[in-house]
């Protein structure tokens, strides 16, 4: 009497080959030889379905022989977790490399580190974007991928965002549209921080102080740092001790940093040995110029 069971549908693949003797025979065998190369032989029989599995993921930003590799290392791991009583190997070993693939995707191809939850919002964002593309004309809005995603839209446009960046652009690239146009690298168009900044910066910051030292105080910076004049020629230009012209120059340098760093006090000046006179411009005096004397 025929049998009346129904007929398993042919697969649309012949990668699937029938290896349940064979890892019921592995589970029995101890480490060594004969286990490797059975072990191995099992390997080279999925390693099919492992490149088709692989295949998926083409055209994603990542080479195909990487791919391959990763499936194939997916398998490995597979193989050596196995279990029978888990029933049939196919439907565990789909899972184990597939999931090894997307790790790879996740941890290895990221130009920049970004994190899990912005990749899986981007790669729900990619494929409902593709969706919406085939059944619409135009780019979907961010509305539209929120409703598809079921995704809130600032997670959209992080997963938008991230479209951009899986991969980053060499220093080395042509930034030049017109083809015509002299090549011109990336690299050579992207500014640079100017030095020069920072002492106008400095500069504007210490003014105010400046224009309210002394006169005494204004002629010893102006010949320390203009003039470059020494302690010991400072002193003798200005009939004081090599000791005494150090002590205000620290004094005053200390001066201009504080109120450059800080917000400046009303009616504050520096504590000198002499009656200090107003405020004025600095200024350079010649050496017959009258000098102060104190101390």
């Amino acid at each position: 009497m025929p049998s009346t069971a129904p007929t398993r549908p042919p697969r649309s693949h012949d990668d699937a080959p029938d290896t349940t003797a064979a890892f019921a025979r592995l589970e029995t065998l101890h480490h060594g030889p004969e286990h490797d190369a059975l072990r191995d032989e099992l390997v080279a029989c999925w390693l099919p379905m492992a490149r088709r599995l692989a295949r998926r993921y083409r055209n994603r930003g990542a080479e195909m022989d990487d791919l391959c590799q990763v499936a194939a290392m997916g398998l490995v791991k597979a193989v050596d977790r196995y279990d029978t009583a888990r029933g049939a190997f196919e439907p565990y070993a789909i899972p184990t490399i597939q999931g090894e693939i997307k790790r790879h995707f996740r941890d290895c191809l990221w130009a920049v580190h970004v994190p899990r939850g912005v990749q899986e919002a981007r790669n729900k964002v990619r494929i409902a974007r593709s969706e919406l593309q085939a059944s619409q004309q135009g780019e979907p809005t961010i509305t539209q991928l929120a409703a598809r995603t079921r995704l809130n839209e600032d997670d959209v446009r992080a997963g938008l965002e991230a479209l951009e960046t899986f991969k980053s652009l060499s220093l080395e690239a042509d930034s030049t549209s017109n083809g015509d146009a002299e090549a011109t690298a990336l690299a050579d168009t992207i500014g640079t921080l100017e030095p020069g900044f920072d002492t106008v910066l400095d500069r504007e910051a210490v003014k105010p102080a400046l224009r309210a030292l002394p006169e005494r105080e204004s002629r010893i910076l102006y010949m320390r740092f203009f003039d470059d004049m020494t302690q010991h020629q400072i002193a003798s230009e200005l009939g004081l001790s090599q000791m005494h012209v150090s002590r205000l120059l620290t004094r005053t340098c200390n001066h201009l940093r504080e109120h450059a760093l800080t917000e400046p006090q009303p009616h504050t000046q520096p504590t000198t040995d002499s009656q200090p006179t107003p405020a004025r411009a600095v200024r350079h005096q010649g050496p017959n110029a009258p000098s102060p004397h104190s101390g």
